[in-house]
């Protein structure tokens, strides 16, 4: 995933870079517009933007809002006003994925099709492969624009597009039931990618290697893998484990002994 996120990011920065240096030119042509302001602004054009599309939205959610962000208004109350005709994509990082929404797309008719990957942080809305609200940075320091470059937004699909295939849909996560037990699963993957013998990991989680070897099995099962290397590498991709590699901490087991 390194890669992908250095893609990522020098899309971000050719994002900045082409509004910063062309600034004048293309503001003239109308092909980039600045948002500054309060947040609800972004908001207001987020939802001008979703309401006018004719074939599709491709939705990066990326980007942790601050705390006065959030209680403007809720972001996926803006989907509800979109066309059953126009294909919605929305792409997730796995720590702001919103469960409660992911529900509700189930059982709909036309869903919004959701999947989760790692990216940095970044909003972005791209409509019709014409268009994109994006956003970067946070408090003080966030930027918005409304793009029109055509060799900008060309790049942002390409990439969207790229990310997209490789993501995992929302609905099909390994799901390790409560909050307690799924932090120590993560521990158990964190243990599998970093090599660590199953003594030590048993040690460290303060239960019997037995125990640890049936949690190890189990994990193994649910993530399709074919042995201990290719788990903690694919809880890695599919955003089940953090960026920095963890440290060793120790804690019980729901249910060990």
């Amino acid at each position: 995933m390194d890669e992908l996120e250095e893609a990522l990011l020098g899309v971000s920065a050719l994002i900045e870079s082409t509004v910063a240096i062309n600034r004048d030119r293309y503001s003239a042509d109308r092909l980039v517009t600045t948002l500054t302001g309060p947040y609800r602004r972004v908001l207001d054009t987020a939802e001008r933007m979703i309401a006018g599309a004719r074939r599709s939205i491709d939705i990066v959610h990326a980007r942790r809002l601050q705390e006065e962000d959030r209680a403007e208004r809720a972001e996926r109350g803006l989907l509800g006003r979109t066309d059953p005709s126009v294909q919605v994509r929305l792409l997730c990082s796995p720590e702001l994925i919103d469960e409660g929404f992911v529900s509700e797309q189930v059982d709909l008719p036309d869903p919004v099709d959701i999947r989760v990957a790692r990216v940095p942080p970044l909003q972005a809305i791209l409509v019709d492969r014409e268009s994109a609200l994006v956003v970067t940075g946070v408090a003080a320091n966030r930027r918005a624009a409304v793009i029109w470059v055509p060799e900008v937004i060309h790049t942002l699909q390409i990439l969207f597009d790229n990310v997209w295939r490789g993501a995992l849909p929302a609905a099909d996560r390994i799901v390790f039931g409560d909050r307690a037990r799924a932090a120590f699963a993560r521990q158990i993957l964190a243990a599998l990618r970093a090599g660590v013998t199953d003594e030590v990991a048993a040690r460290d989680l303060a239960i019997s290697v037995r125990t640890y070897r049936r949690y190890v099995a189990e994990i193994m099962t649910l993530l399709g893998a074919n042995s201990r290397f290719q788990a903690g590498v694919r809880a890695a991709e599919l955003g089940l484990l953090p960026l920095t590699r963890p440290g060793s901490g120790s804690g019980a087991a729901p249910g060990s002994g």
